[in-house]
């Protein structure tokens, strides 16, 4: 295995952790932005208030997106493992 390769095989699941992982990370940060305009127009300043939104906001979009992001996965193990002779071969 040349270097290029090690880099190309990193850098593509990073690349693919971070699509698995945005639709999680943006349901949270819509709701997380929500509940602070919430908190600050009412001046509640309740941690829970804050937490629990955010906790249930992420589930949710696991739920939505999860058999896209099962599918991306897949693709993606399913092409390291398709290539290992490549991988051997170089």
């Amino acid at each position: 295995m040349t270097q290029e390769l090690i880099i190309a095989i990193g850098k593509e699941s990073i690349r693919t952790a971070i699509i698995i992982s945005a639709p999680m990370l943006a349901f949270g940060l819509v709701v997380g932005l929500l509940v602070s305009i919430f908190q600050a127009v009412t001046q509640i300043q309740e941690m829970t208030l804050a937490f629990i939104p955010k906790i249930l906001a992420v589930i949710l979009a696991l739920v939505i997106f999860f058999p896209w992001m099962l599918r991306l996965m897949l693709d993606f193990t399913s092409g390291i493992i398709t290539n290992i002779p490549v991988y051997i071969g170089k």
